[in-house]
């Protein structure tokens, strides 16, 4: 099958996905805005061509210039696990009259405000909310809905952009943040912890399902520098306190008509016990999250997907032997990373039960903790038991210090 796959080398993750599909069989053309010696390696040893557009950021443009490419001739599907250019895909799968996603279906995956619409019409709770383009937006949703308030832009992907205002004051200052936005979904701040419902479909029905715990929630980890966030694959999906979650899941892809490949979904846990919807991407999780389920049951999501979307079967088998965290770490200080502090004692500590460690090597330049996902670096482990998960995860996020200067 030959497979054109819209940016096959960013984020990281989406190396494995293009190899997964050469691996299982496709000939993958990538699309993609930078030259392609700027690419991983990885991907470019498993394109047999690439398009390079002038600006992934322009749909419109990008559109024409891959239908005037003769290198699309013979294309069989289109693929996109990277959420802003998911309209992209579905308007050139129209385009060419290919299955997947259409335009119209995806909509409601990448407009937050249509998505929460819908989501209500099916009699799912979700937070109050409405769409807001203008400082008087903000002020009348401050007034109708109270604070908090979650302010986040209604096409964004992840957290990059979002924010908790916690008065009138605060509402200024951020609206000022988000001048760049040309619009945003307003939204009660829903109190309570926050977990995901992570899906592989197959046609409608879910052949992969993962719930991971992030703690804290990302719009903490988002406003506070100094927090070392983590977050969890947990390995009983059983446990009482997810029944709601997981049914929710299932409810939220049969209103939206999610059919095929993955979806990563956030959902919220009140005290009283009572599951809300965040939102849902037509998309896999990032930040590493498909390696922690890999780590979690031993198994190859990245080749799983491309079984699914390439032959419409799931071979892989999902034993739930661990839980698996992923701890990311802040360096402290500006400059480039001067020193490491911790790691021996918890490599010593958690033996075996360390996976990955992937920091930034002595001499990097720190990243910006606002807006990269794993900052300075990561530690993976996985344990069998929760608690000593948790117990292991804290560990890590108190021990392993980065200093720059």
């Amino acid at each position: 099958m030959n497979v054109l796959m819209i940016s096959p080398s960013y984020p990281t993750e989406m190396s494995f996905f293009t190899r997964a599909l050469a691996q299982a069989g496709a000939t993958v053309i990538g699309v993609g805005d930078r030259p392609v010696t700027e690419l991983s390696s990885m991907a470019r040893e498993h394109l047999s061509h690439y398009i390079q557009v002038t600006f992934l950021g322009e749909p419109e443009q990008t559109i024409r210039e891959i239908l005037s490419s003769n290198d699309i001739a013979g294309i069989e599907r289109i693929e996109c696990l990277w959420e802003p250019c998911l309209l992209i895909a579905a308007s050139l799968r129209e385009a060419l009259r290919l299955p997947g996603m259409t335009f119209a279906e995806t909509i409601p995956f990448r407009d937050k405000d249509e998505m929460k619409r819908r989501v209500a019409e099916a009699g799912i709770r979700t937070p109050r909310h409405m769409r807001g383009s203008s400082v008087d937006d903000c002020l009348r949703a401050a007034d109708y809905f109270g604070f908090p308030l979650v302010l986040k832009p209604i096409s964004g992907a992840g957290s990059v952009d979002t924010y908790r205002v916690d008065d009138y004051d605060e509402l200024g200052r951020t609206i000022e943040k988000m001048r760049h936005v040309p619009e945003m979904n307003i939204e009660e701040f829903i109190e309570g912890e926050e977990y995901t419902f992570d899906t592989i479909c197959i046609d409608g029905e879910i052949v992969f399902e993962s719930i991971a715990w992030y703690r804290p929630r990302p719009l903490v980890d988002r406003m506070v520098e100094w927090v070392s966030p983590q977050t969890i694959i947990l390995r009983d999906i059983e446990q009482p306190q997810f029944r709601d979650g997981r049914a929710m899941g299932r409810e939220v892809l049969q209103a939206l008509g999610f059919r095929t490949g993955f979806s990563h979904m956030e959902w919220y846990l009140t005290d009283s016990g009572k599951a809300i919807f965040g939102e849902i991407g037509a998309r896999p999780p990032g930040a590493h999250m498909v390696d922690l389920m890999n780590y979690a049951s031993d198994i190859d999501l990245y080749r799983g997907w491309a079984e699914v979307v390439l032959a419409g079967r799931f071979s892989e088998v999902p034993e739930r032997k661990y839980n698996s965290a992923i701890i990311v770490k802040r360096a402290q200080g500006e400059g480039r990373i001067r020193h490491v502090d911790g790691l021996e004692h918890v490599r010593s500590t958690l033996g075996d039960h360390l996976v990955e460690v992937n920091l930034l090597p002595l001499g990097a330049p720190r990243n910006d903790w606002r807006t990269s996902l794993v900052s300075d670096g990561f530690v993976i482990l996985r344990h069998h038991d929760s608690a000593a998960t948790f117990k292991m995860a804290d560990f890590v996020a108190s021990e392993l210090h980065l200093y720059a200067g």
